[in-house]
């Protein structure tokens, strides 16, 4: 197949993709109940929100002293926040995220695809901006965004393995990084340090095909990176077993510790856990969390 062909053919499956993520992101997007004020949260903004009683720290000029003189309590009247955010989003597009141990499970990366776009349709909802990092998509908000973002996440890298691509990332914003992570520590010790010193807070989803986290796997055995870079033959495969498992847990224990240190969230997911529970987590970390 020439050059332009193969370019052609991947263009053609990656357009054909694209209707069912964003058919399927809307969906679980819907399983998330929002109303009209589903992330209200108290601020500058100039609607009114709600009343509460005065708490210390208060200042005078916050009592509202006309709903106060109707009791023998005093209130402060609290407005909702309306500063839209941006929120920017790396979902790993290496070649280790399209890896499935079966078929009856999806790949890494159509994981992550689904839930970084269901995550913008539930930001764009709420008023955010949504982008993806790496200069190709600022943070926008609307239905044109939500369909542009759709589309920058059904390609694919070249890469073997991702490293956060902090390129776009606004200072003081927020972010959301999905990955398998199986790449060199230090790429992602580096951007969410980097991160950090922007004053960005974010959301870091670990996310695993079920064979990586148990390695099932016995007897002769053949590993290939997806990638087609590394290649390894053992005739006991149960023996790497162990010395596998204790790297898992170390590299579990490196991404916690990343973002305790740089004020971010860590999530596990597998692929073969539920997609709307992944985006409960997110939606709540986001709206509850530092995040």
């Amino acid at each position: 197949m020439t050059r332009s062909a193969h370019l052609r053919a991947r263009s053609e499956a990656e357009a054909a993709a694209l209707p069912p993520l964003m058919a399927r992101a809307e969906h679980l997007a819907g399983t998330v109940l929002l109303g009209e004020h589903g992330r209200r949260r108290s601020g500058m903004g100039d609607d009114f929100w709600q009343y509460r009683p005065v708490m210390a720290g208060d200042a005078l000029r916050d009592i509202d002293w006309r709903r106060s003189g109707k009791s023998d309590a005093q209130f402060v009247r609290q407005r909702e926040w309306q500063i839209a955010q941006s929120v920017m989003i790396w979902a790993d597009d290496a070649a280790s995220m399209r890896f499935a141990s079966n078929d009856d499970l999806p790949e890494k990366s159509d994981r992550a695809r689904l839930l970084a776009l269901a995550v913008a349709i539930l930001l764009n909802r709420a008023g955010e901006r949504v982008g993806l990092t790496g200069h190709t998509l600022p943070p926008r908000r609307g239905g044109a965004q939500i369909a542009r973002l759709a589309e920058a996440l059904t390609q694919d890298g070249d890469e073997e393995y991702g490293t956060p691509d902090l390129r776009g990332l606004l200072p003081h914003g927020r972010a959301l990084f999905l990955s398998d992570f199986m790449g060199e520590i230090d790429g992602v010790s580096a951007a969410l340090t980097k991160a950090a010193d922007r004053g960005v807070q974010g959301v870091l989803l670990h996310i695993l095909d079920p064979a990586e986290e148990a390695f099932p796997y016995r007897g002769r055995t053949i590993f290939e990176s997806v990638g087609g870079t590394f290649s390894h033959e053992t005739l006991k495969a149960s023996d790497l077993r162990t010395r596998y498992l204790d790297r898992l847990a170390a590299r579990k224990d490196e991404l916690q510790t990343l973002c305790l240190a740089t004020g971010w969230q860590y999530g596990l997911h597998h692929t073969s856990d539920s997609a709307q529970s992944a985006l409960l987590w997110l939606y709540r970390a986001f709206d509850g969390g530092r995040a």
